[in-house]
């Protein structure tokens, strides 16, 4: 028999819900509708007065060269940071189902990352990979790789990528770990007494029961590196050199906060999060078709 709950006043389940429609309102769909309204103004230099200027804003923006090169930087960093986080954890989770001594403290450990602020995540990158005072940094230089990432566009990105992905690893493996542990047993031992060795049994049995986590987290992943590395790249490289880690979202806060152009820097954070939704819907209409539920 499926139990029910019922509410004796018809008001009480719209007053629980009051608080998170409020939070969503408040936190969301106002700076949300703001960000659209302010995207069709221009102000002047002091902010004492706006002009509708309707999608002016939007044909700038989209006549810069270096508007396309930001969406080309942010697609790389989006690919190589999911690519790289979710490899990592799901190898890191694979180790940690199985029978070990002291598997708890393991796992314990390599949820610990995620606890980390963004910035405090770039600083410590930072603290490892600083080209004169790095401890990782030195080994490079011993290996006769002249490590710069203040210099060098191709080092800064790779650094960016590296404190990134280390940074979401823990959160795919927290979700790949549930995952492995919610397969049945008997699947496995089934495919093994049929003559299956480990590897095979991974790609063709835990591999595509797996697919519904992995679907999850390559959407969750697309927007952490969209929107969640802005404290990263503040921290570590603020954009350069050369805005060769300048992506999407820390350009509307370089044009916006520190540039001036508050309607550009809404059309951006407009168009930035049409991206966001356009990719989900494509991740949702042609991804999905592949998973295994």
């Amino acid at each position: 028999m499926q139990k029910q709950s019922t509410f004796r006043s018809p008001l009480l389940p719209f007053l629980l819900l009051t608080p998170q429609v409020a939070v969503v309102l408040l936190f969301f769909y106002w700076p949300a509708a703001q960000a659209v309204w302010q995207s069709f103004l221009l102000q002047d230099a002091f902010g004492l007065s706006t002009t509708f200027i309707w999608f002016e804003n939007y044909s700038d923006l989209l006549t810069q060269p270096e508007y396309y090169e930001a969406i080309l930087r942010t697609f790389v960093f989006s690919a190589a940071i999911g690519g790289s986080s979710l490899s990592f954890a799901l190898l890191l989770a694979v180790m940690a189902d199985k029978q070990l001594k002291g598997a708890g403290l393991y796992r314990t450990l390599l949820i610990w990352p995620y606890a980390v602020a963004p910035a405090v995540a770039g600083v410590l990158w930072i603290f490892m990979l600083h080209p004169s005072l790095g401890v990782l940094a030195r080994g490079l230089r011993g290996m006769g790789l002249d490590w710069n990432p203040q210099l060098n566009g191709n080092h800064a990105v790779t650094l960016i990528v590296l404190a990134a992905a280390w940074k979401q690893i823990s959160y795919n493996f927290l979700f790949f770990l549930a995952g492995l542990q919610a397969i049945p047993k008997s699947v496995l031992e089934a495919a093994a007494i049929d003559g299956a060795r480990p590897m095979r049994r991974f790609w063709t049995v835990t591999f595509p029961l797996l697919t519904p986590t992995i679907f999850f987290l390559i959407v969750v992943n697309i927007v952490y590196a969209f929107f969640d590395t802005f404290g990263i790249i503040d921290a570590m490289t603020g954009g350069g050199p050369a805005k060769a880690t300048e992506t999407l979202v820390y350009k509307v806060y370089l044009d916006g906060l520190l540039g001036g152009n508050l309607g550009s820097s809404a059309a951006q954070s407009v168009m930035l999060m049409v991206i966001v939704v356009a990719l989900t819907a494509i991740q949702f209409r042609y991804v999905e078709r592949k998973v295994t539920y």
